[in-house]
């Protein structure tokens, strides 16, 4: 891509036709979203570990009652929440589709003895398997899925459950999506950052779809080096809390509880994030 495509970029874009190409398995980028997951400075990618902390305590007290249980993480990231959990006697199973990121989680399990293992693959593919007393689905990896592919995932995630098993979801509520496809369009420069590891210029832009309930992101990374320009996006499903309650219940679950947050206390990481705990 040149210069004077960017100059002459389509419109409008279309919902997951041009926001679906962010490449979470590319090696490079995975490597570079690790020291985004790692990084302590922010919560952009994963949160910090102190509110981690938190959030595994209430996990454990609130929603397990104490008790050791099997555990899926969808979306688990460098596994810092299945790590936690295995480390008070939990088993744990993580799933997700970053390999640097399976790797580190892999790796830290190994050097800890910890009971969990990490699985490299797209959970909208990934067989789940079942007997699981929990399944995590956190920090808005919901809403980045169609519809039919996120109830389809909620519904295998039904069918790893065991009797009385819990689903963890924490998805964005619909203002935060929104928000999302309404920013304006913005730039800034880097030396390096997640997209390259090139000195770039990233131009940023947001769509919101009123007819469909969607935002779309664009970024435009210009490297300065060469002026060559590569293009990414991404694209969120919004919804209400009705409509949550809706999927849900279409996907087999019942027994909806909403929070405000994760753990319930908000906090500045939440940025727009729910917590809905769904019982079979």
């Amino acid at each position: 891509m040149k210069i004077s495509d960017l100059i002459e970029r389509e419109g409008e874009p279309e919902p997951w036709g041009d926001g679906d190409n962010i490449p979470w398995s590319e090696a490079g980028f995975s490597e570079r979203m690790l020291k985004e997951h790692l990084s302590q400075v922010h919560d952009l990618a994963s949160r910090r570990f102190e509110v981690i902390d938190r959030h595994v305590e209430w996990i454990c007290q609130k929603l397990l009652k104490g008790k050791l249980s099997k555990i899926l993480d969808l979306g688990c990231g460098p596994g810092f929440y299945t790590s936690r959990l295995a480390r008070l006697g939990h088993e744990c199973v993580g799933i997700d589709y970053s390999p640097a990121s399976i790797k580190y989680a892999a790796e830290q399990a190994g050097k800890e003895g910890l009971c969990s293992r990490y699985l490299h693959e797209d959970m909208r593919k990934a067989e789940f398997g079942d007997g699981y007393d929990m399944v995590m689905l956190i920090y808005g990896e919901l809403n980045v899925f169609r519809f039919v592919d996120a109830a389809a995932i909620l519904k295998k995630a039904n069918r790893a459950l065991g009797e009385g098993g819990i689903l963890l979801l924490e998805p964005h509520s619909f203002g935060a999506v929104k928000k999302i496809g309404e920013q304006r369009r913005s730039w800034y420069s880097a030396e390096s950052g997640l997209f390259s590891d090139k000195p770039h210029i990233c131009l940023e832009e947001g769509f919101w779809d009123e007819e469909c309930c969607t935002a779309t992101k664009r970024w435009f990374i210009i490297t300065a080096s060469t002026g060559e320009v590569s293009r990414y996006a991404a694209t969120y499903q919004a919804y209400t809390e009705q409509e949550y309650d809706s999927l849900l219940k279409e996907c087999g679950f019942e027994g909806l509880e909403f929070y405000p947050s994760l753990g319930e206390i908000e906090e500045e990481s939440q940025n727009g994030l729910i917590a809905i705990v769904a019982t079979l």
